[in-house]
């Protein structure tokens, strides 16, 4: 089985993109590849930009990575309630290529953040919307607190309830 994770920022020291780094370490008997959303960094769109320079490459090489997965791991980190700009534009330009972004693919949806709150208003406009797109919630968890209950020398969480509901979630992916 192949699992395509990624953190939905283009943080360089992003807390979504170490908590999806740990959670794709615990998946067993699975091909493993974190994306770096800066490797797909484009304008932002418009219909404008769209007209001006087509379909861009990389929008096509973010698809071609979901189409190769079988299965989806996303942890997404939350601004000011919402998506981040730099997931929101490379989904933007995604869709216009394909509105089935997600390819029927079986999807984990994660979150996090420094306060109790743990991204959850970003978390469930994902669970909401990525039926529309063609992805398959299989489960979702947010992390509250990040900085309590992460390790981030020894890269895992330390919560052992959250750890063990990862788990469970995690299950539902492989499964």
């Amino acid at each position: 089985m192949k699992i395509i994770g990624f953190a939905a920022s283009s943080s360089s020291v992003s807390i979504n993109k170490q908590l999806v780094t740990y959670a794709a370490s615990q998946l067993k008997d699975c091909e493993i590849e974190i994306l770096d959303l800066n490797d797909y960094e484009l304008p932002l769109f418009s219909q404008d930009k769209e007209q001006q320079l087509g379909q861009p490459p990389l929008a096509q090489a973010f698809i071609d990575k979901i189409q190769s997965a079988d299965g989806l791991l996303i942890s997404f980190a939350e601004h000011n309630g919402s998506y981040t700009v730099a997931y929101k534009n490379l989904f933007d330009w995604a869709s216009r290529i394909n509105s089935k972004v997600y390819e029927d693919k079986a999807l984990v949806l994660l979150s996090t953040s420094p306060g109790p709150g743990g991204a959850k208003s970003v978390l469930a406009t994902a669970e909401g919307s990525m039926p529309f797109f063609g992805g398959t919630v299989k489960a979702s968890l947010s992390v509250p607190s990040f900085y309590d209950n992460f390790d981030s020398e020894q890269g895992k969480l330390t919560n052992t309830e959250l750890n063990a509901q990862l788990l469970s979630a995690l299950e539902l992916l492989q499964a």
